[in-house]
């Protein structure tokens, strides 16, 4: 492969041109902004763009991870602010049919009142971001196949053990421009984590799947938490004796809202985008993964939507994991829907044609040899789809899976154990295997895996795996007896049973007989040969991907367009302004909503049922200081053209101050595409108005006390 030096012209070029390409594309890494200056200030930002380079000073060091999406500290005794939708798990697990917090919401009466949130909850705090690509590649470099991925994997746990030495710290390294440059980035875990404040469901999700990802919204999608260490300052379990965590910096609500044409900008934890994949993987998403998601997707939720119908506490118990898989299932019919629209895959096509042709000769056989290699892992997808989600969405068997594969890894010095199933993971793998009585019935856990199942027996036979097929039968009738004959018999749904085996477990000792115990180990034995060979090809396109990255980068330098990695869960910064939408022949939309599309949109029924409290306080019209001046009324949600993903939810909305003014929680239907295609006709992000809650807090559902906690008008 050709020195690192061509990329690092590519990258300056690119950074210096992209303030002729659309400023609203681009989730950048905060390192990147000093050398946006002219374009963020021609954009409308009145900081400083260096003060945004520092992750761990003010404003940034106030942005951080919030269970699977984004929060930011809103004040100086660790109030957290994130969507509903994020904080779902936190909700779902402290409510009851006796005490539905879902349905009813959440005000802690006190600090003594809030909630302990689910054991595997975590907030983790940026203190750290360095490069070391050097340390991470020096001894890849040579190798080939699985010996690269060892190689890259054996350098990265060393950085991560070495980086938690100090303790209290959660480190990991990050992959930038797939296999180019990597990143350790340390951060402070924080496991004590309660809830202070939730709307009702019919409020924080109000209109539900219908209203997923389209717009107009009026959607009051947020929740309040609050983050714990111990009286030393450290981070500690929860205890009722533990004290609020005290932020390196909190965000300033603004006291003004946002108008067309304002500057806006956003920071959070994006999660995975594909905009710098080849034009053969944008084909296969497009030909055959998103149909596929879209079609077992929905056959999950008919399935917990059929087998909890009856039943009110399985209902209760299901409730987040059914709202994440109509998330996804939603997002993927989007996703599908926009790539279409915006003809991506022959775009793409004749984009790397295009590049291919400029592109120097001495890259060109690394290109070729990728484009193989990825051929071979796409004849998999739906079996690989199958056995993730299989686990994933069971709560026994995956326990069982955990457990074996934890009693595996765990007679192996802890260097060369699999990620996820180190000493550092001990107390997220048990906080997993203790909530499972609040997410789990048999009865729906059975039901899920004889649709997976099902599914996965017509697969071709040369996708068959002989485990699979040994447990479960390769008939409708042999696999309902097994399902019935493992869950009549198994203990795991207790809470002992499954801690005394994790015990076992994490000092490489033999578990307890357990049908789903036994089961696992030949599972198990299956999973760790297609990991084989999963890591081998996954460790050929690491080498080799660089080598498209180093033509993509000179050809987009040629273009003059945005030079930006793709999100991989790592803090970045996207800017733009408020702006309107007009996604189709005369159809436009105002860029805010007010109160009067709740009562427009309300049938007393769900999922538009607004609560009576909320319909009274707007039809009394008292909107105090958090009316917009203009509309003179209350507005709801409001959009941008912020560069957003999956993983955004929750990033905090910046004005040109740095004043909070949204919260973000979703795009517009025609831009869920977005991870792979970036069509700025379309790209909208969705945001919840902060005088929105403000609003609530002081008028509806009244906390004057956070309000003055978080600095702003309880009125």
């Amino acid at each position: 492969m050709s020195p690192r030096k061509p990329l690092t012209a590519a990258l300056a070029l690119g950074l210096t041109l992209a303030a002729g390409a659309h400023a609203d594309e681009g989730m950048w890494m905060p390192t990147q902004l000093p050398d946006l200056a002219k374009p963020l200030k021609a954009a409308g930002f009145k900081g400083n763009p260096a003060d945004l380079a520092n992750v761990t000073a003010p404003p940034l060091s106030a942005v951080v991870r919030a269970g699977g999406g984004t929060g930011s500290f809103v004040s100086a005794d660790g109030l957290l602010l994130t969507n509903h939708h994020v904080a779902m798990g936190v909700i779902q697990y402290n409510s009851s049919p006796e005490h539905n917090l879902i349905d009813n919401g959440f005000i802690a009466q006190g600090r003594s009142d809030e909630r302990a949130a689910n054991p595997d909850f975590r907030v983790l705090v940026t203190t750290g971001f360095d490069k070391v690509t050097d340390e991470v590649l020096r001894d890849a470099r040579g190798k080939t196949g699985r010996a690269y991925f060892d190689a890259v994997d054996r350098a990265s746990k060393q950085l991560v053990a070495d980086c938690e030495k100090e303790g209290n710290v959660r480190c990991s390294v990050a992959d930038m421009y797939y296999g180019t440059d990597f990143y350790r980035i340390r951060q402070l875990e924080l496991s004590d984590v309660r809830l202070v404040y939730a709307p009702p469901r019919a409020i924080g999700n109000y209109g539900d799947e219908i209203d997923n990802f389209m717009w107009p919204r009026h959607t009051g999608d947020f929740t309040l938490l609050r983050a714990y260490v111990g009286k030393d300052g450290k981070p500690a379990p929860y205890s009722p004796d533990n004290v609020p965590y005290q932020p390196p910096a909190h965000l300033k609500m603004a006291i003004d809202g946002p108008k067309t044409g304002d500057y806006a900008m956003l920071a959070g934890y994006p999660g995975i985008t594909y905009r710098h994949r080849t034009a053969a993987e944008f084909a296969s998403q497009i030909d055959a993964v998103l149909p596929r998601r879209v079609a077992v997707f929905q056959q999950m939720i008919d399935t917990i939507e059929a087998a909890t119908a009856k039943d009110a506490q399985a209902r209760t118990r299901y409730a987040s994991q059914l709202q994440s898989l109509k998330n996804n299932r939603k997002r993927a019919a989007g996703e599908l829907e926009g790539l279409l629209r915006s003809d991506a895959k022959t775009q793409r096509a004749s984009d790397e044609g295009a590049m291919l042709k400029a592109t120097d000769a001495q890259f060109q056989g690394d290109i070729q040899a990728l484009l193989g290699s990825l051929s071979q892992g796409a004849s998999v997808g739906e079996r690989d789809l199958l056995l993730d989600l299989l686990s994933a969405q069971s709560q026994l068997l995956r326990s069982a899976l955990t457990l074996e594969r934890l009693r595996i890894e765990s007679a192996k010095p802890d260097a060369e154990r699999e990620s996820g199933y180190q000493q550092r993971d001990l107390a997220l793998i048990e906080g997993t295997l203790k909530q499972v009585q609040r997410r789990y019935s048999p009865e729906v856990e059975k039901a899920l895996l004889t649709t997976l199942l099902t599914r996965y027996q017509q697969l071709p036979e040369a996708q068959r795996v002989p485990e699979f097929d040994a447990a479960f039968g390769r008939t409708p009738a042999a696999l309902a007896k097994a399902l019935d004959g493992l869950y009549a018999s198994t203990t795991l749904g207790e809470e002992a049973q499954r801690l005394s085996r994790f015990a076992a477990a994490k000092d490489g000792k033999p578990l307890a007989h357990d049908p789903l115990i036994d089961l696992a180990g030949p599972l198990v034995a299956a999973q760790l040969r297609l990991d084989d060979q999963s890591k081998a090809r996954a460790g050929e396109q690491l080498r080799l991907r660089p080598a498209y990255m180093q033509a993509l980068f000179a050809w987009r330098a040629k273009q003059g367009r945005a030079v930006y990695p793709d999100a991989n869960r790592t803090l970045r910064i996207s800017y733009g302004k408020v702006e309107a939408l007009s996604p189709r022949d005369a159809v436009h939309f105002d860029p805010v909503t007010t109160v009067a599309g709740i009562v427009e949109k309300n049938t007393n029924a769900y999922p538009f049922d607004a609560p009576k409290p909320l319909l009274a306080a707007i039809a009394k019209g008292d909107f105090g200081s958090t009316a917009d001046p203009v509309l003179k009324t209350q507005t709801v949600n409001f959009l941008t053209n912020l560069d957003t993903t999956g993983g955004n939810s929750g990033s905090p909305v910046l004005n040109a101050k740095g004043e909070l003014i949204g919260l973000n929680f979703d795009s517009n239907w025609e831009s869920v595409s977005a991870s792979w295609w970036f069509d700025p006709r379309y790209k909208r992000a969705v945001h919840v108005d902060m005088r929105y809650l403000r609003w609530l807090l002081a008028k509806v559902y009244p906390a004057p006390e956070l309000l003055k906690e978080m600095g702003v008008p309880a009125e």
